[in-house]
């Protein structure tokens, strides 16, 4: 099943996708072009993961990490499907990042790998733009590389485990106004799913709702104002936004 958060008739709303349709928890069924996406759940704790596919890696010239490369990111980054990101002013180089979006699905420490895939609740499609005008070293990315407002579309829909039966099989696209940019698979992740999970849980709670954001592989090409970015993962989802400059923000 694929759930979703969107705002229309002025509330909103838990919905699932039913025949192409969005489908409210009230049983009302609305065109998906007449609602506001919102991120599929309210997220807790968002992990981003550096460099987890070694052809990425070597793209940016850089070696994959002999461990997991991770870094956290602020509620304030996340917009909904449609949504807008804003590039500032001046930045010479801001680049997409398709990534499957891990959701946790209840609490718990110490997970062995073996057992990872019984703690995740679902997955989704992020894209976690990256300015790197602002990045000091790619092995201690700073907030405003990563954390600024409006930088990391999610969703549309948040699909049950059990209707992503391989998630390390799962090709990954990115188009820019419509012209194929980016083109990979999840099973090239240098840390694969339930070791980014045995990692996380072995020196910390994962929450219900926390989200993992696993990596992007090769392709990552710079976007500018006026730009339309659809990502989508196979069987997971096609999530869609838009590059906007600093005036439509009037800050």
């Amino acid at each position: 099943m694929k759930h979703a958060r969107v705002a229309c008739f002025g509330a909103i709303h838990d919905a699932i996708e039913v025949e192409g349709q969005v489908k409210l928890r009230d049983g009302r069924r609305v065109d998906p072009d007449s609602v506001v996406w919102l991120p599929p759940v309210m997220f807790g704790t968002i992990f981003a993961l550096g460099l987890n596919y070694a052809d990425h890696a070597s793209e940016i010239s850089f070696q994959a990490p002999e461990e997991p490369l991770v870094f956290l990111k602020g509620p304030n980054t996340l917009v909904g499907h449609r949504g807008q990101t804003r590039r500032p002013a001046g930045v010479e180089m801001m680049h997409y990042e398709c990534e499957l979006a891990v959701v946790i699905g209840k609490t718990a420490k110490h997970i062995r790998k073996a057992e990872a895939y019984d703690y995740i609740k679902g997955y989704t499609v992020a894209n976690d733009y990256a300015i790197r005008d602002y990045l000091e070293n790619y092995y201690r990315p700073n907030l405003a590389v990563k954390n600024r407002d409006t930088l990391t579309p999610i969703g549309p829909y948040l699909v049950d485990k059990e209707d992503v039966p391989d998630p390390m099989n799962l090709s990954m696209r990115t188009f820019v106004n419509g012209e194929l940019t980016q083109d990979g698979s999840t099973k090239d992740m240098v840390f694969d799913i339930p070791y980014l999970i045995e990692y996380l849980s072995s020196f910390m709670t994962l929450q219900e709702n926390d989200v993992i954001l696993t990596g992007t592989p090769k392709g990552t090409v710079n976007v500018k104002e006026g730009d339309k970015v659809v990502t989508e993962i196979e069987g997971v989802g096609s999530l869609e936004n838009s590059i906007v400059g600093d005036r439509v923000f009037h800050s």
